[in-house]
């Protein structure tokens, strides 16, 4: 062989990565259209034979290209690793369903079975979802162990269409004998919200087999967060627990607090910028006192906790021999209160431990009861708004319908009850100065059957003949 054939291999073999098992062409950044773009990659994939591992981050691959990769995929039964993340890059969102689609198709008919799937930085929204469901479903997956959907767009619908399909797929599997057994889930800046939280916490539950959730930046509020606390309860095998950037509130850092009660492998939590208020961070103290044995890394950061509830927090963990960081920036201490806490985290022994505390909001201006009212009074609502939607309460179509809205009458009191009483005309001599038919006061109106026929028989009684 020449010696220029000899760089010429090895060039491309430097820039493919092609190792024992992978083949890689991570950050590439080239552009497939068409069948005849894809021919290199094609090739190589065909000419692999025991490819376990494909590696297409940083290309865009458009439809027709994706089929020209599929076709070549439906050989590699011994697949079992997909790195496809940011795959996608200046697509239409129309094109990436099908190519999904394609590629999941080829997965299927060669029998692969899917150990980790990456399809993170794609935006594909909902109908990427779609796009991958049927894959997710199929027989390619019952052993998949990691899925990483991190910045997607999937929004609640598509977080639907997931927890559906991984419940589908943990379903055929045990009937199989061999259930699913996810480990790894990470669903980052998707836009899930409480519904498609919720939804995806049952089939967590159902699993049970989650070793690592990465959820953060969701818009998921305590609903949401007390639902995933309750899938928690039945994942004993979780390490990490990510869901920065979420809105617990006092409610849900309460409920999440309890159900890390019972687990005793977490290694590192992370509820940064989650607003879990200073009740919320002394229930999860009171959970690190009895539990979490071997946790490394705690982030309480940006929750509003003021400076006692942060050291009823430092001193939670002084018997956690494993903990390298403790994040408590960005609440409310005060110059005193972070004075406060590096002592006690250094009369601990611990002072190494504690991370910085530049971005200190210092002491609420209102009192800690003031802001738990206002927090209750919202959530209050949150949940009035959900009762309404789950009993399907639709005023507005059926007064558009001229029916009325079911509202209760509320209670009238004696001083905004007007009472109208229709009189003969008579002269106002004659009228009953004391008479209690017509007040606005007087509750003798409700005891009575027809005002008018008693007035005008007591007026029958008064007037004379002559009148």
């Amino acid at each position: 062989m020449a010696s220029d054939d000899v760089s010429q291999l090895a060039e491309s073999l430097a820039k493919t990565h092609v190792g024992d098992s992978e083949l890689s062409y991570k950050g590439r950044g080239l552009k497939l259209d068409s069948a005849q773009s894809a021919e290199q990659l094609v090739r190589d994939i065909e000419e692999f034979r025991d490819l376990q591992a494909l590696r297409l981050e940083g290309n865009t691959v458009g439809v027709e290209a994706a089929e020209a990769i599929a076709k070549a995929l439906e050989g590699k039964s011994r697949l079992q690793r997909c790195y496809w993340s940011d795959m996608f890059t200046g697509r239409l969102r129309s094109e990436i369903p099908p190519a999904l689609m394609s590629l999941g198709s080829a997965l299927m008919t060669a029998g692969a079975r899917l150990t980790e799937l990456d399809l993170s930085d794609n935006a594909f929204g909902p109908d990427g979802v779609k796009g991958i469901e049927t894959l997710l479903k199929s027989a390619s997956c019952h052993t998949l162990r990691e899925l990483r959907l991190n910045n997607c767009g999937m929004g609640i619908g598509g977080g639907k269409i997931l927890a559906a399909a991984l419940t589908e797929c943990h379903t055929q599997s045990s009937a199989l004998g061999s259930p699913l057994k996810l480990r790894v889930f990470v669903a980052g800046r998707n836009r899930l919200e409480n519904e498609g939280a919720t939804a995806l916490a049952q089939a967590f539950k159902l699993m049970g087999s989650l070793e690592e959730v990465h959820m953060p930046q969701n818009g998921i509020n305590h609903p949401g967060v007390t639902a995933l606390a309750s899938a928690v309860r039945h994942n004993p095998h979780l390490r990490v627990i990510n869901l920065n950037d979420n809105t617990f509130t006092k409610r849900g850092a309460i409920a999440m607090a309890k159900a890390m009660k019972e687990l005793r492998n977490v290694q590192e939590i992370n509820f940064g910028d989650c607003l879990v208020r200073s009740e919320g961070a002394v229930a999860i103290a009171e959970t690190l006192r009895e539990g979490l044995p071997i946790l490394k890394e705690l982030n309480l950061s940006y929750g509003e906790i003021t400076e006692a509830a942060a050291l009823v927090v430092a001193r939670s963990v002084q018997d956690k021999p494993h903990l390298e960081t403790l994040n408590l920036n960005g609440n409310c201490l005060g110059e005193e209160g972070c004075e406060a806490l590096k002592e006690a985290m250094d009369s601990m022994n611990m002072g190494d431990v504690l991370g910085s505390l530049s971005d200190d909001e210092g002491e609420l201006e209102d009192d800690e009861e003031d802001s738990d009212s206002e927090e209750e009074e919202e959530e209050e609502e949150e949940e009035e708004e959900e009762q309404q939607q789950q009993n399907g309460v639709k005023g507005t179509e059926q007064d558009s319908e001229g029916e009325e809205s079911p509202r209760e009458k509320p209670e009238s009191t004696d001083e905004d009850r007007v009472t109208t009483v229709r009189l003969v005309p008579v002269q106002q001599d004659y009228f009953p100065q004391d008479h209690d038919y017509v007040s606005r006061h007087s509750k003798a109106v409700d005891s009575c059957i027809s005002p008018r026929s008693s007035l005008q028989s007591n007026l029958e009684r008064r007037i004379s003949p002559e009148c």
